[in-house]
């Protein structure tokens, strides 16, 4: 019996151009009517999450943030909340910034999110706060690592090209961190430890169910550990083709209302 539904966002729940689809509103407001906990898994932050409910005039879900670094209940109670180590995070942005240009560094801790003066007018960082309804503030990061404000994620934003050569190289030099593409230009850095799947066994143990009673929908990267952990796994035709080998099932894009095509066939709705 199915418990829980956990959806990815990008690419996933929200339709290409960020715009919310009727079909995935109309699956969740009957997902919940019937009992079933419905969770979002996503690698933005709280608040880039919370105004997707609000819009849609739904209480506030379980989330699970920054790809499984920060995990919340329904009340916003913090169930878990993973750093970076101070040593990973004082060694990997010298490094960032000393070997990357035309790119932006955005750092992200519990609630907050800071970039560098700098970085404010960068066309992506303008893009986020547009599509997340995010706000960002400048900080200088030496002086957040001096008072011991560490991050949760660090995101850079860059050309495609720069984004995957930068994940290759950051990834096989910092072995203590989990370096991964969320999309073509935005590449996310948490501790080795996060995932989307560490962040589910830890909301899913909070509530009491187990991962049979679970349905998790993703499209990039960032979710393979989700669509391995979760039995019933579900990739949207917009994923990759090897996200969609290693998911237990495919359904319709994001445009085409995909979470809801499943839930519908398999006699949820």
């Amino acid at each position: 019996m199915i418990k829980i539904i956990l959806s990815d966002i990008d690419g996933t729940f929200l339709k290409h151009d960020k715009s919310i689809s009727e079909l995935h509103v109309k699956a969740i407001k009957k997902i919940l009517a019937q009992g079933i906990k419905f969770a979002f898994v996503s690698a933005r932050m709280p608040e880039a999450i919370y105004p997707i409910t609000d819009g849609i005039n739904l209480p506030h879900t379980p989330v699970i943030s920054y790809s499984g670094a920060l995990v919340l209940t329904e009340t916003e109670e913090i169930l878990y909340d993973k750093k970076i180590s101070i040593d990973d995070t004082k060694n990997i942005l010298p490094v960032i910034e000393r070997n990357w240009k035309d790119i932006a560094v955005n750092y992200y801790t519990g609630r907050k999110w800071y970039v560098r003066q700098i970085d404010l007018e960068n066309k992506y960082v303008q893009y986020e706060i547009k599509v997340t309804q995010a706000s960002t503030s400048p900080a200088n990061f030496e002086n957040l690592i001096s008072e011991n404000i560490l991050p949760n994620k660090i995101l850079i934003m860059c050309e495609p090209p720069t984004c995957e050569e930068m994940e290759r190289k950051l990834g096989a030099q910092f072995p203590n961190l989990n370096v991964v593409r969320s999309a073509r230009h935005l590449l996310e850095i948490m501790d080795k430890s996060v995932s989307k799947a560490t962040g589910i066994k830890i909301l899913l143990e909070h509530y009491n169910l187990k991962i049979e009673e679970a349905v998790a929908f993703g499209d990039n990267y960032n979710d393979t550990e989700m669509l391995q952990y979760i039995p019933q796994s579900v990739a949207m035709k917009n994923a990759p083709a090897e996200i969609q080998k290693i998911a237990s099932a495919v359904t319709d894009s994001n445009e085409d209302g995909g979470i809801f095509t499943y839930l519908n066939k398999i006699g949820l709705l």
